[in-house]
């Protein structure tokens, strides 16, 4: 059954995810003076109140659709309760893995302007990865109460 509450919670999650590319996860200001972002899709610099793309990231955009999309899919995986669970699992892992990426290249990016990843440079992005990671987590409890009830269910009969 798709109305479920894990239903709810990973679509949360996907939307959560799908917020990488509207927030920047690191926010600096280079040698110049400019202000600049790092979104998963490429480096945005600020020159006259216009954003205008500097870098791409072809890669991390490829992975953050990936991560943003799976939990959209793993809604439909409700008659495999076991196979979903297990595919949450690997989604919590490939956010982690993720979030290390987000982390060096935010890192390669800021040493070339001889600068480091303080507290004031992070933006929301990097803050989107554990509150999906929440929600991925409130599915699995939801997953496992609909286990229990169902072989409580089973003991009746």
């Amino acid at each position: 059954m798709i109305q479920r509450i894990q239903s709810v919670w990973l679509l949360l999650s996907g939307l959560v995810l799908m917020g990488l590319f509207i927030f920047p996860y690191v926010s600096y200001i280079d040698l110049v003076g400019l202000g600049k972002q790092i979104y998963v899709s490429g480096i945005y610099t600020s020159v006259n109140n216009e954003s205008v793309k500097q870098d791409t990231f072809i890669l991390q955009s490829i992975g953050a659709v990936f991560i943003a999309v799976m939990p959209l899919v793993l809604i439909f995986l409700f008659k495999d309760r076991k196979r979903q669970v297990k595919l949450i699992y690997l989604q919590l892992v490939l956010i982690v893995l993720f979030a290390v990426w987000m982390y060096v290249s935010a890192n390669n990016v800021l040493s070339t302007n001889n600068q480091y990843l303080r507290a004031d440079n992070i933006g929301i992005g990097f803050f989107l990865l554990p509150v999906s990671v929440i929600f991925l987590s409130m599915a699995i409890g939801g997953i496992r109460n609909d286990e229990k009830l169902i072989k409580s269910a089973d003991r009746l009969r």
